[in-house]
């Protein structure tokens, strides 16, 4: 696949696929790359579709992305699948996305078992139709000893609902006496939230040229480094995802203290 991918020029001159894979390596990878997958619905409007024609255009740009990350080394990549705001679209729009997880875990289990990809998910189950939760589960359960790149689907997920359901959870576990109030701590609130496995994200990446959140991991994203892409995401591909690596590499990250301190990580 790598040699089918572009060269581009760099301000070393032009550098094949395989050299600049090379390079990042070297430069510290970020750990836990989270993607807004954003621009399906444009993507099917410029060739006259119907946007559920994009989000399948969409969901088939997961399966490249997973595999060229895996092979990166990235451990981490959430991608934002649907939001807790989704649900506020067209009926039939809804329909269909419910159904993909079906068809995207039906046909790419097998390869990500090959892979030894872990498959997880964050935002809340019971909301979702029976068939879309009983797709990822089993992605999940198939999945669960696998120790590659962990391939983590945000769901029926919002920052903000996550962020007020933490609080609600410490203020009732203060109240039942399970923790003292006084040692209620950033550390402590981050175990509360639906991410509390992974470290938070070093990189997002959002597709179609919007540039804003759109509530997605609000807590987690203080310090994590924005990338944001022209490209649709059922055009983003294996080349863009490399670039926006070596854009993070050449970020200084400092979390609020100086480069000269040793506090760059």
């Amino acid at each position: 696949m790598l040699n089918k991918l572009k060269l581009k020029k760099t301000s070393k001159g032009t550098q094949s696929i395989e050299e600049r894979i090379e390079n990042i390596k070297k430069h510290g990878l970020p750990k836990h790359i989270a993607i807004i997958m954003d621009g399906n619905g444009r993507w099917a409007s410029k060739r006259a579709l119907p946007r559920i024609a994009g989000h399948h255009e969409g969901m088939k740009k997961v399966k490249p992305i997973t595999r060229f990350a895996n092979n990166l080394g990235i451990e981490v990549l959430t991608l934002y699948a649907f939001s807790t705001e989704n649900w506020i679209r067209p009926k039939n729009e809804v329909d269909y996305l419910m159904k993909l997880p079906e068809e995207f875990l039906g046909t790419f289990l097998p390869e990500l078992m090959e892979e030894n990809v872990k498959v997880q998910m964050m935002g809340h189950k019971e909301q979702l139709p029976e068939h879309t939760m009983k797709a990822v589960q089993k992605a999940i359960d198939d999945t669960l000893d696998n120790t590659g790149l962990i391939l983590n689907f945000a769901l029926n997920y919002g920052g903000r609902d996550e962020i007020i359901n933490a609080v609600q959870n410490i203020i009732s576990d203060v109240e039942n006496g399970t923790i003292d109030k006084k040692n209620v701590s950033e550390d402590l609130f981050s175990n509360y939230l639906m991410s509390k496995k992974f470290q938070d994200p070093d990189l997002l990446i959002r597709t179609s040229g919007e540039i804003r959140l759109s509530n997605f991991m609000l807590w987690q994203m203080a310090y994590t480094e924005f990338v944001f892409t022209d490209v649709l995401w059922p055009d983003f591909c294996e080349e863009d995802l490399l670039q926006a690596i070596e854009e993070y590499q050449q970020r200084s990250r400092r979390y609020g203290g100086l480069k000269s301190e040793g506090n760059e990580k």
